[in-house]
């Protein structure tokens, strides 16, 4: 996926600032973060978005949710929302599969 943003990000061709990874997962801040806390858990191989990422490989989906899950809780005290948008409806923007870790709520 030449021009997908996220595969370039982790393939080094875009730097980002690296928080975690595992084997098929790697995690960084969003560069418009919308809370004080706001990573982003994106799998290595390029699937268009949650729902494919699970029909296809759970083995990585597997892995995206324990860095995920790993990463929540180095950074958080205990709260925080692990988020997967569907869609451009659903407010996803970037379409290879991505977690949001926030910490908090988002005000309205």
């Amino acid at each position: 996926m030449s021009e997908c943003v996220f595969c370039k990000i982790v393939a080094g061709e875009i730097p980002s600032k690296l928080v975690s990874e595992s084997e098929h997962a790697i995690a960084f801040n969003d560069i418009n973060p919308a809370q004080p806390i706001h990573v982003l858990i994106v799998p290595r191989e390029h699937f268009t978005d949650v729902a494919d990422l699970t029909a296809r490989n759970e083995e990585v989906l597997l892995d995206v949710m324990r860095l995920g899950t790993k990463v929540a809780s180095e950074l958080s005290e205990g709260s925080f929302r692990f988020q997967f948008n569907t869609g451009a409806e659903a407010g996803q923007t970037v379409f290879h599969a991505h977690g949001h870790i926030t910490s908090r709520t988002p005000k309205a």
